[in-house]
């Protein structure tokens, strides 16, 4: 197999991977969203965090790796975890205080950070066209967020920092040691989620003891965390960066039917106008990205 072939068999992996991580994100979220009905939202990123600890634990020690290695302490995983706290911290806010619909809308403008961070700092090649699309994604962004109308939700802005944290946390994945596994790697970011939960908990106050029923959705979340956790990861160190990650836009789709659902939740034209430039752009993105790999 020469090297075009294999990077395209290594974008196709990617993308089913990262396709397979943004189902089990929907399902986390909605999880998430139903433990904050309950729980203050820090002690939920808290036990979230705790959780995931635990099972990513287990899972670096039941494949005989240890959870310590002189790499953890480089300056790169010290950025990929105040990455990963600031992507937490504002995402589950955005859930928590605004419909999950509108939160999910809103996240799908982190592929196209990541495309331009991966342009900048991996110097991949992204031209013209793609910058072009990624400025017409922000542009749905502001269309969904309503800044200066009477559809504006200022609680929409938590999300907007959840997404820059999520996309600086990916472009660290994909930078970070090769010599860390995947496993130690979601130990690590969901050790992070510990001190993000605490520092809502510190402005918000109102923890106490969950009673055992309030546990069953952390619970559910965590399940689909961890397993969502490692497909990411995988997906972000499989193939090229700017081919993979508008798979991304594949949550959106989740979300929708599970705020549908679930929550009972209704779109109005500009979420729906906001989340198809959204798409859109990220759609033209993945094309123009494939086209490259032809020859």
């Amino acid at each position: 197999m020469d090297h075009r072939s294999e990077l395209g068999a290594e974008n196709i992996r990617g993308a089913g991977l990262m396709t397979l991580a943004m189902a089990l994100f929907a399902l986390e979220d909605m999880f998430v969203k139903q433990a904050a009905k309950a729980l203050p939202v820090g002690e939920v990123l808290m036990l979230f965090g705790l959780g995931g600890m635990i099972c990513f634990a287990a899972l670096a020690l039941a494949s005989g790796q240890g959870l310590w290695h002189p790499a953890v302490a480089s300056r790169l995983m010290g950025v990929k975890a105040g990455f990963e706290i600031t992507g937490r911290l504002g995402y589950t806010l955005g859930i928590a205080l605004t419909p999950l619909s509108n939160a999910s809308a809103i996240l799908q403008a982190t592929p196209l950070v990541v495309v331009a961070g991966a342009a900048l700092i991996f110097r991949e090649r992204v031209g013209a066209a793609r910058w072009v699309a990624v400025g017409i994604g922000f542009l749905g962004v502001l269309v969904i967020l309503r800044p200066g109308l009477d559809g504006f939700v200022p609680a929409a802005l938590w999300t907007v920092l959840g997404l820059l944290g999520f996309a600086g946390r990916d472009l660290a994945t994909r930078a970070a040691p090769k010599v860390l596994t995947n496993f130690q790697l979601g130990f690590y970011g969901f050790a992070a989620l510990i001190p993000a939960g605490g520092l809502i908990l510190a402005v918000t106050g109102g923890a106490g003891v969950p009673a055992p029923a309030t546990l069953l959705p952390v619970l559910g979340a965590v399940l689909f965390g961890v397993t969502a956790y490692w497909a990411l990861t995988k997906a972000m160190r499989t193939g090229e960066v700017a081919v993979v990650t508008p798979f991304r836009y594949t949550r959106l789709l989740f979300a929708l039917v599970l705020g549908i659902l679930v929550f009972r939740e209704s779109l109005d034209g500009a979420t729906l106008a906001g989340a198809a430039l959204v798409v859109a752009s990220g759609v033209y993105t993945l094309l123009a990205g494939a086209r490259r790999l032809k020859p």
